[in-house]
């Protein structure tokens, strides 16, 4: 049994609090938490993983609206990723009830490689706007790598696929990829409890469709 790193979080009293609508504390938190938008001029910018204090939330453009990230006051560590770029670290000071913006700028890694030989993997996720992490790595999140014409190139060979949205459990499968083959990943992200945990979705995961 176990809970996903959102949910834990919010039992343990977290920093961090995302406007989804569906924390019944949330509106008098509002009263003294403080605000940080994220901004990206860029595609690349915008469509970047953001983590706060090790925790991720989502990618830059989606976090706004009833998205938006509350934190309590004080210094909180910030970080944006994307494959093939260096990551970008800000660290941020919160003040009750206030707004801060963050603005991303990604820069290309030039010690980043890319495999000669690849393999397909494509995701057929719902939400599509979750995170997509390969082993351990940061890729993009779903809706990059579902549909026409969109997919995922990476290296023969076998890897961990990772899928994670705050408020769903997160999802985890091992996929054996081929050169030159397609693999499919196929999931329903369940939504996660904070009073009650589901069982552990390795069991019953569905299986990666070659």
């Amino acid at each position: 049994m176990r809970m996903s790193s959102w949910v834990r979080a919010i039992v343990l009293g977290s920093a961090i609090w995302l406007g989804f609508g569906a924390v019944p504390f949330a509106q008098n938190t509002n009263q003294v938490m403080g605000q940080v938008n994220f901004e990206g001029k860029t595609k690349i910018d915008k469509s970047s993983g953001v983590w706060v204090d090790g925790q991720y939330l989502g990618y830059v453009s989606e976090l706004k609206g009833s998205k938006k990230v509350l934190l309590v006051p004080g210094k909180h560590a910030v970080a944006v990723r994307q494959a093939g770029y260096k990551d970008f670290a800000q660290e941020v000071i919160v003040e009750p009830a206030g707004t801060t913006t963050v603005f991303v700028r990604m820069e290309m890694d030039p010690n980043a490689s890319y495999p000669s030989v690849t393999g397909e993997v494509k995701l057929e996720v719902t939400p599509d706007r979750a995170g997509v992490f390969v082993d351990d790595k940061f890729a993009g999140y779903v809706h990059e790598f579902g549909g026409v014409k969109r997919k995922m190139l990476i290296a023969p060979g076998k890897h961990h696929i990772k899928i994670e949205l705050p408020g769903y459990r997160s999802f985890d499968t091992d996929i054996a990829v081929e050169a030159n083959q397609k693999v499919t990943v196929k999931t329903v992200l369940a939504k996660a409890s904070i009073t009650a945990e589901g069982p552990d979705l390795k069991k019953d995961k569905p299986q990666s469709q070659p």
